[in-house]
């Protein structure tokens, strides 16, 4: 299928190593997907769902001990560890090929090796990056047709010399104690052995699109962002576009695809999703940003979605998609905690076994029927509210980008940046507080820069550097804001409802992106007036809307004890003005 000597040598030397007994290409056909689903089902890799209830959708169940990203096994492999940085794993590239060919040596044998060539971003736009996945997993290969493009066109556009990023892929024994998910920047490939889970080997997306597109947007003058992007339709038609970067458990894909309340819905707001999880943004020739959504797929997170939660993701759900780790019911539907109504009187849970909803293990404690991590793999063009310019080869121009945690008591319900440089500090400093659901002591703040910690492929001093350039090198660079949905009073209950509701915050930032909002300064920004924001058809007392914007100057001071030595951690490597933005928001806070 190629003209490529490069990719043809190279994909020689992978199958010389790993022995796959044929090699298939994946040239992205209907024809083509369905006879690979037929024979993941025979093979029992796939279980057929009922066609009548959930048409052209499958189930896959993983290993028990592969069931999330492995980010201790997770590396980025450099000549000079510094450039990996404090918050990533570093190996040696030589190191990082020798011990990954010792695992990948004769693992495919008796298994075909799938040839996946794909493209991030529209295929030929100046967004387009193209990779080639090498893996022996029809569950990958059916897993990529939906989350990125695939086959013959970006061959066609690859040529017989384009770049492209060479992926790796092996299941291997899928033993944790053989697993390894190595990056390598200077060389543009990414290995990954060990594992069958959709973070570990789905190449394309956080290994790809964020570990090495964030080192190639800092080398190419653009951004790699762990965001969504989502556009607001205005009563008069007008749509206007923002990024968002939350920590895990903060709701980035419940925004994503929110659906504004009644009352904002009957002004004629409509809610317009790009994407959910990855943003690349580039400067274009009018001096502003312009962002897309690499992606074709959202690979989300099951338990905790449901009608109310996030209707347009349960919309999106129920036809082509593979379900992974959920429960299963009797009549081949699937269930997980959380979904709408009742859970079933049995089934067979995300391990294989019968479930009931009162079984309990031998401590006593509730057995859940889908893995708390299950997760849900759908095309984007079956949402509801996706947006018409997905397929846009410039995307969409970014008016505003927002950070946001969870935050109990300190941060404010939105407040505004002064310059760009102080957006760079917000998002370098953005925290969230553990939850009853996550690991770790509930209440214990997690810095998460831009949400990147995980993700960034180099070191954060030097990607807190970059954003500031990108800022100067804008004409008019979107305004920056904060948010936190989830303040709370003296009891412990939340103050703002959420969900639909937070539109009322996003027509206040993109009012404000129009100067047509108003605000009052305070020591750590620009907050709403009280009477500034769109309460129509919301019972929200005074009291509680002046608790949601109050800066507590006390709570404030620690926090910034806090942000300095979370900075620290960069070394000399951190930029002074992010030392100047933290020392003017002390000073502030004592005048």
């Amino acid at each position: 299928m190629t003209q490529h000597p490069e990719l043809e040598k190279w994909i020689q030397e992978c199958a010389a190593l790993c022995q796959p007994d044929k090699i298939v290409w994946i040239d992205g056909s209907d024809a083509q997907r369905d006879a690979l689903r037929a024979e993941a089902v025979a093979t029992g890799e796939l279980i057929e769902l009922n066609q009548d209830k959930l048409p052209g959708c499958y189930f896959h169940r993983t290993s028990p001990t592969d069931v999330a990203r492995t980010e201790h096994l997770t590396y980025i492999c450099t000549k000079d560890k510094e450039n990996a940085g404090p918050s990533n794993n570093w190996m040696s590239p030589s190191e990082g090929y020798r011990r990954a060919a010792e695992i990948f040596r004769g693992s495919m044998r008796g298994r075909t090796m799938y040839v996946i060539p794909f493209s991030l971003g529209p295929v030929g736009s100046v967004f387009s990056k193209v990779g080639v996945e090498l893996t022996d997993s029809v569950y990958v290969v059916l897993n990529m047709l939906i989350m990125v493009r695939c086959g013959r066109e970006v061959l066609e556009v690859l040529g017989t010399d384009g770049r492209f990023t060479r992926c790796l892929h092996g299941k291997a024994d899928c033993n944790p104690d053989r697993r390894l998910i190595l990056h390598f920047p200077e060389d543009n490939t990414i290995w990954s052995v060990g594992s069958g889970y959709g973070g570990n080997v789905l190449l394309s997306k956080k290994c790809m699109a964020l570990r090495l597109g964030s080192h190639f947007a800092r080398e190419e003058g653009w951004l790699a962002e762990h965001m969504l992007i989502l556009g607001v339709e205005a009563p008069s038609g007008r749509i206007e576009y923002l990024a968002a970067a939350f920590p895990s458990a903060c709701g980035k894909t419940n925004l994503a695809m929110l659906v504004p309340p009644e009352g904002l819905t009957r002004k004629g707001y409509r809610i317009w999703t790009v994407g959910d999880d990855i943003a690349w943004m580039r400067i274009d020739t009018d001096g502003q940003l312009w962002g897309v959504n690499p992606e074709t797929g959202f690979f989300g997170v099951a338990p905790g979605t449901n009608s109310t939660t996030n209707p347009n993701a349960i919309a999106t759900v129920r036809r082509n998609t593979i379900f992974t780790n959920v429960l299963l019911r009797e009549n081949k539907t699937v269930w997980w905690e959380g979904a709408d109504g009742p859970p079933p009187a049995q089934g067979i849970d995300w391990r294989g076994d019968p479930w009931r909803p009162d079984a309990v293990d031998e401590k006593g404690k509730p057995v859940p029927g889908a893995h708390a991590n299950a997760r849900f793999t759908a095309p984007v063009t079956q949402c509801p509210s996706i947006s018409f310019r997905i397929e846009h080869h410039h995307g969409v121009p970014i008016s505003a980008i927002v950070f946001g945690g969870r935050r109990a008591r300190l941060a404010p319900l939105v407040y505004q940046a002064y310059s760009w440089q102080h957006g760079v500090f917000m998002g370098a400093s953005m925290a969230s507080e553990r939850t009853a659901a996550q690991y770790g002591k509930i209440g214990e703040v997690r810095r998460d820069p831009m949400a990147m910690l995980p993700f960034c492929g180099y070191h954060m001093g030097d990607y807190f550097r970059h954003w500031l350039q990108m800022g100067q090198r804008m004409r008019r660079p979107p305004k920056v804001f904060h948010v936190n949905w989830f303040r709370t009073d003296e009891e412990g209950e939340f103050l703002w409802p959420g969900y639909g509701d937070n539109l009322r915050v996003l027509e206040w930032i993109l009012d404000r992106c129009r100067g047509q909002a108003e605000a009052i300064a305070s020591p750590i920004g620009y907050l709403p007036t009280p009477d500034s924001l769109d309460m129509t058809g919301l019972d929200l007392s005074p009291k509680v809307v002046e608790g949601l914007l109050r800066v507590d100057r006390s709570e404030w001071l620690k926090e910034v004890e806090s942000v300095r030595e979370h900075f620290a951690t960069f070394g000399d490597r951190l930029p002074h003005a992010l030392g100047d933005e933290l020392d003017s928001l002390h000073r502030r806070l004592l005048t």
